[in-house]
């Protein structure tokens, strides 16, 4: 099956996973945006930890599930937003203020909202978690 949205793909199946309690979720293919935002995840506690396994056709990521993640999801289109705007879009995708984080591409890398906004630059938004 193509893939037309890796994230979107990704984002999809570690929401259907934690819904059913699951500990662990294969996610694939392995890109480098989901790799960063994993990363991310899991520096925010949204996820255990998570693995990269070679498989020989582009590889996949083997997510250790924590039971954190209520909801999660890509954005689609990845909107453009300046660290002004980020309040505007927390209230579109989060339940509340400081619950959850979007997770954004900037031009100093991958990293959630709260750090953009500290460092006063923007980016595209690529998700969101809470």
């Amino acid at each position: 099956m193509a893939r037309m949205n890796t994230i979107a793909d990704g984002m999809s199946a570690l929401k259907n996973a934690a819904d059913k309690g699951k500990a662990d979720v294969i996610l694939e293919p392995a890109g480098t945006l989901l790799g960063a935002m994993l990363r991310i995840m899991q520096e925010q506690g949204y996820i255990a930890g998570f693995e990269f396994i070679d498989d020989g056709r582009g590889g996949q990521f083997k997510v250790h599930l924590n039971g954190r993640i209520n909801k999660c999801g890509a954005i689609s289109p990845r909107y453009s937003v300046n660290h002004g705007d980020l309040e505007y879009w927390e209230m579109q995708y989060l339940p509340s203020k400081g619950f959850g984080i979007l997770i954004l591409t900037t031009s100093s890398g991958v990293m959630p909202h709260d750090q953009a906004r500290s460092e006063g630059i923007g980016g595209e938004l690529l998700g969101y978690v809470f």
